[in-house]
């Protein structure tokens, strides 16, 4: 092997034009004289250029990794192992398997140049070299492999996006029902609070399923108006209505032969459910403006945080319907009711919206979940996921309780009642910081005593920080605005230990 990047008589290789580093070519050739000829072209355009002179030579540079290479020329007629073959090993090796690969021969015959495109070559042609055929093809190929990794980085970000966390019982039974209903045609009803998940579990169902390969179709039923719903859902032909100035599919056409997704079902108006239901039922459907039915091939699964037995007794959702959707229908549980899985969930959104903002990856603090774990998440993970990413914007690199934003669900005690006046007569002094420190390490000392491990610092920090807040609120009959006067703090930061330590009114410090 000889890198061209070694040769002091030619300057360093510079990147070709909207490339940020410079690409790399492997030249696998026995005559010295192509090699070269390969090294002056390609590094007269900013190429890196590495050289072999057989297919194991070739193959020693590729698995060794000490040279990246970005792309590999290679001869057909090669002595030993062919280039061919050569091109089967790289096909067959994980690591370089994705390697674009352009084959050049003097004596190529069509069963050659058939075969080395089903390897995957990039492109072939024979010798003599043509310089610009040989640039263009470089070009092209480099092209082609860098928008395929982006594509594939960007459906393994979309999969991770879309990723069901957690281990809880409940997700774990949840788990169960999805891998049961997946395979099947069955239409799933899923049902639970807002913010708990249910279009991942929608996504989770059609990636398991027979038709994983077709396309995912997502419909907002609440989100459509009412006069514009069964065009949507249907499609519609031109001049079917005023302002339907071209022909357009509806969205059980384009899902043909995958998933629709109805999500938020229970808000769908009447006349659209009647049509809904005629679709479930006979697989055909309608354009708005025409009298063809076509044939559609579609799963249909559905959600909602309504429960549809009330909505079907209040005579605001078909019944038929309910229970044509209801085939399987699957809960999806609420945070409070898997809180076990805040951790994780935690960690995923902090490493995503990092990720996606081109911040470092920030740790988060042990205080912050069992902050985040002790308030009541009405909604859902989706309430936690913007938690996390105001914490991930205010804080520096590790998130602290003091990152946190104001919990608007929780109220800690009666403000009016804290904010009263000090009974007449009553003079409450609140002790020093001195003695809360002292009562908070002697708790902490008694935890010692009594066989558990030495506390670590943080833990000694924040065990004198809540005796002392507890005997101040103590000493000032839990007044929060007078509170946070005498520890020389706002209130809503007051507020905000409060929930952190979990301090409960009343409470005297042991």
């Amino acid at each position: 092997m000889a890198p061209s990047s070694t040769d002091p008589s030619r300057p360093a290789a510079v990147a070709p034009e909207g490339a940020a580093v410079a690409p790399t070519v492997l030249v696998v050739d026995d005559e010295r004289n192509i090699r070269r000829t390969l090294d002056l072209v390609l590094a007269g355009e900013g190429y890196g250029v590495s050289e072999a002179s057989s297919a194991e030579q070739a193959l020693a540079i590729l698995e060794g990794g000490e040279t990246p290479v970005d792309l590999a020329i290679i001869d057909l007629m090669l002595p030993g192992m062919s280039g061919l073959e050569l091109l089967e090993r790289i096909r067959q090796d994980d690591a370089i398997c994705e390697l674009p690969v352009i084959v050049v021969s003097g004596h190529a015959t069509v069963h050659d140049a058939v075969k080395a495109i089903k390897l995957g070559a990039s492109d072939f042609f024979e010798k003599p070299l043509n310089r610009e055929r040989i640039l263009v093809s470089v070009k092209n190929a480099l092209k082609t492999s860098r928008l395929a990794r982006e594509v594939k980085d960007l459906y393994a970000q979309m999969e991770a996006r879309y990723e069901m966390i957690g281990q809880s019982a409940a997700m774990q039974r949840l788990y169960k029902e999805i891998d049961r209903v997946a395979p099947t045609k069955a239409t799933v009803l899923i049902t639970g609070e807002s913010g708990t998940g249910k279009e991942l579990i929608s996504r989770a169902i059609h990636s398991l399923s027979l038709r994983a390969k077709g396309p995912f179709v997502k419909v907002n039923c609440a989100a459509i108006p009412r006069e514009l719903i069964e065009s949507e859902l249907f499609g519609h032909e031109r001049g079917a209505f005023t302002g339907a100035q071209a022909k357009k599919r509806g969205f059980f056409e384009q899902a043909h032969g995958g998933t629709l997704f109805l999500d938020e079902i229970g808000d769908m108006e009447p006349t659209a459910q009647s049509k809904v239901l005629r679709a479930l039922q006979s697989g055909e459907v309608s354009r708005v403006g025409s009298e063809h039915i076509l044939h559609v091939d579609v799963r249909v699964l559905a959600a909602t945080n309504k429960d549809l037995s009330v909505e079907v007794a209040s005579a605001r959702f078909r019944e038929d319907l309910y229970f044509r959707l209801a085939v399987f229908p699957i809960r999806s549980p609420a945070l409070r009711e898997r809180i076990e899985d805040l951790r994780p969930l935690a960690d995923a959104f902090m490493e995503t919206f990092c990720r996606d903002n081109g911040l470092k990856r920030k740790a988060i603090e042990p205080t912050v979940y069992t902050a985040l774990e002790r308030r009541s998440w009405p909604g859902n993970v989706r309430e936690l996921k913007n938690v996390i990413e105001r914490a991930a914007i205010l804080s520096s690199d590790v998130v602290t309780i003091a990152d946190l934003p104001e919990d608007p669900h929780a109220n800690p005690f009666d403000d009016d009642a804290q904010d009263g006046a000090i009974p007449a007569g009553a003079h409450p002094v609140p002790p020093t910081e001195a003695e809360a420190a002292q009562r908070g390490a002697g708790a902490l000392n008694v935890a010692r005593d009594a066989g558990r491990p030495r506390a670590t610092l943080r833990e000694f920090r924040d065990g004198a920080e809540r005796a002392y807040i507890i005997e101040v609120l103590a000493s000032l009959e839990w007044n929060i605005s007078r509170a946070a006067v005498v520890l020389g703090v706002e209130r809503t930061n007051l507020h905000k230990k409060i929930r952190a330590y979990g301090i409960k009114r009343g409470e005297a410090h042991a």
